[in-house]
């Protein structure tokens, strides 16, 4: 097959998970064995330099906005060379794209830049990018979700959000491929609707993990069979280290991860239900900032290293953790599967790899939870040990009497 390089623009309201799907997205192409690109957004970078609009005059304000779509042109630019030049296939992710700055210009001014820089909508919309992806602001539909507290260059409030909002997405309207991803469903079948759209444009069957009604599960795997078992794969290096947080009830953490020595970062927050949904906020880091945020690494905890194996078994996409060490003696030999489906009971158990010796399903298990799993006391002598983030299945799991006896297979 020709080698693909796929330019996709994510742009959004306030709010709407453009931060997170980006991390989703750049972790799921990677997974398939392609180079992922990030083109950062420009706005933030200038705005995070000490610009303030209301100090700019009229003249001053044009020429800022002229001057950023240059910016952001010469940006992508370096990186849709890369991409050509990537031997692999390539997904280049544009926070935010070129017709973006068309939403805070006048019709008057922005045909005057077009004009005086030789540009023109149609190409800058229609032609530049394979795919722009809309990601619906929370404050349009899902207004219990909207926040403001995580974002350092956000002050929005919801009517303004919401203004926002539509002279983001009407800016892209007319791309000959445009997604709009709104709030009718929850955060996370939110993200599962963005990524099958990115997959659908490509051709990429996902098989059914990426309907709304998908959930992970996870399964104990008792031994590693030899390489030549396995369908084409890759395998990545893994580092998970967890972070002092604001509560018992909230984790966090970082991941590294990467093959040949290159890397991307991850920084991930788990909160407990929020109106009666789980919420996990992921965000990308650079190399820099996960030096810094290790300062923060909560030493009640190990270091997790794992070699994560991603592969496809008719169009069903798993992910197979093996632990390795140092690490805690608990997790000696332990290999987890993962996996998203809709199929549960037999149906669910026909979609497994045949060639694993899978011992039994683990989902939502607390023995097998990564944050507990990675603690440094004993389970039976830490008062640290997370049934649940959420309390009314932590009093579930107590109830029914789980004594963490059986890891790696063996009681």
């Amino acid at each position: 097959d020709e080698k693909k390089v796929y330019k996709l623009v994510l742009t959004g309201g306030p709010c709407g998970g453009k931060t997170t799907g980006q991390a989703r997205l750049c972790t799921f192409f990677e997974n398939l064995g392609w180079k992922v690109f990030r083109v950062p957004e420009t706005a933030t970078v200038l705005l995070s330099g000490g610009i303030k609009f209301s100090d700019l005059t009229n003249d001053e304000a044009y020429k800022f906005q002229e001057n950023l779509l240059r910016t952001m042109i010469q940006m992508e630019n370096t990186f849709f060379e890369l991409g050509k030049s990537c031997t692999r296939n390539c997904l280049i992710i544009c926070d935010r794209g070129a017709m973006d700055a068309s939403a805070f210009v006048s019709k008057e001014k922005w045909d005057r830049m077009m004009r005086g820089n030789n540009w023109n909508s149609v190409e800058l919309r229609d032609t530049r990018y394979n795919h722009i992806v809309h990601m619906v602001s929370a404050a349009n539909g899902a207004e219990a979700f909207y926040s403001t507290e995580d974002h350092a260059c956000r002050s929005e409030g919801v009517d303004l959000a919401r203004e926002l909002d539509y002279k983001s997405a009407a800016a892209w309207v007319g791309h000959p491929y445009f997604d709009v991803i709104d709030n009718s469903t929850d955060f996370e079948s939110k993200m599962n609707r963005m990524i099958e759209s990115v997959c659908q444009k490509l051709g990429i069957d996902t098989g059914d993990r990426l309907l709304t009604t998908s959930k992970k599960v996870k399964f104990l795997v008792s031994e590693l069979p030899p390489n030549s078992a396995f369908p084409a794969f890759q395998d990545f290096d893994v580092v998970h280290h967890y972070l002092q947080s604001a509560g018992a009830k909230v984790q966090a953490r970082l991941r590294k991860r990467g093959q040949n020595g290159h890397f991307s970062y991850i920084h991930t927050i788990r909160r407990p239900h929020l109106h009666g949904q789980s919420i996990e906020v992921k965000t990308q880091l650079t190399h820099r900032d996960y030096l810094n945020m290790l300062t923060q690494r909560d030493d009640a905890h190990f270091t997790i290293y794992k070699k994560r194996r991603c592969f496809l078994v008719n169009n069903q996409y798993f992910q197979m953790d093996i632990y390795k060490e140092p690490g805690h003696p608990r997790c000696k030999g332990l290999i987890l599967l993962e996996t998203y489906t809709s199929l549960s009971g037999d149906k669910l158990k026909s979609i497994l790899p045949k060639f694993l010796n899978i011992v039994k399903e683990v989902t939502g298990h607390p023995d097998y939870s990564m944050f507990n799993l990675s603690l440094k006391e004993d389970w039976s002598n830490t008062k640290k040990f997370c049934y649940s983030l959420h309390d009314q299945d932590e009093g579930e799991f107590r109830a029914n009497g789980h004594s963490h006896k059986m890891i790696n297979g063996k009681a």
